[in-house]
């Protein structure tokens, strides 16, 4: 027997749109999107797109025109509704800004809800740009099929986070210096509201190091016998807990 190919075929391009999706709504797409769909995929009246706006979830759209810079599309059918993620937090110290770049492209694809940047004392940096790490997520979203795009929080110094931190959410401090093996802590229970503090390439700071020790919600963890590398630290310790998550079977 002859199988009917899938529809849409996987390979059909996966845009983010910055606005509430509907089915039968019409809309133009220009830009460095358009671009994209135009001059790399070659693509033509006729042919699928999908969409997902972090509002409402996946759809199916058809390209209905196509100008030199721009292109008009239908939206067809929903697909599937918004992702309900985790709901983890990546508290990332600021690094140099490739490399934040690529923690918050790995985050993103890894399934975080929330990436918050944290200014501490041996941060190299001291700004974030918001707009690139959401263009970093936006990137990473669309190629690993996430409907959903974590939120990024406001720059915030070490001493305000913890000040402000809810009472509810547990923070994974992951501790060059020593704690609790990871993995054996998540495999008994700890999960629920969760997030994972990342230091800066220099480290904490003694005092910055005793004030996380004091904070009630916070728990030491470490990642295993070796020194990791502020990126990979971070990659491990959400893969960690995302695996351990997830239900055996």
């Amino acid at each position: 027997m002859v199988q009917t190919p899938a529809f849409p075929p996987h390979s059909t391009p996966r845009l983010f749109v910055d606005e509430a999706l509907a089915e039968g709504r019409e809309l133009r797409i220009d830009g460095g999107q358009a671009h994209y769909l135009i001059n790399v995929m070659r693509l033509k009246a006729g042919d699928p797109v999908k969409l997902f706006d972090d509002r409402t979830g996946e759809y199916l759209a058809t390209i209905s025109g196509v100008g030199k810079r721009d292109l008009a599309m239908t939206v067809e059918a929903k697909l599937r509704g918004r992702e309900a993620a985790p709901d983890l937090w990546l508290c990332q110290a600021l690094v140099k800004k490739d490399r934040l770049d690529w923690i918050a492209e790995k985050a993103c694809e890894l399934g975080i809800a929330r990436f918050q940047p944290v200014l501490t004392a041996r941060c190299v940096v001291d700004k974030v740009k918001e707009d690139r790490l959401r263009s970093q997520m936006i990137e990473a979203a669309e190629q690993c099929e996430r409907t959903a795009l974590p939120e990024i929080g406001d720059l915030a110094k070490l001493d305000a986070l913890l000040r402000a931190w809810p009472a509810d959410r547990s923070l994974l401090f992951c501790d060059e210096r020593g704690g609790d093996d990871i993995l054996p802590l998540l495999q008994s229970g700890g999960h629920g509201k969760a997030a994972i503090l990342i230091g800066p390439e220099g480290g904490f700071t003694d005092a910055e190091n005793a004030a996380i020790r004091a904070h009630p919600a916070a728990v030491p963890v470490s990642l295993g016998p070796n020194i990791l590398r502020v990126d990979t630290a971070a990659v491990a310790a959400v893969s960690v807990w995302m695996a351990a998550l997830r239900p055996a079977g």
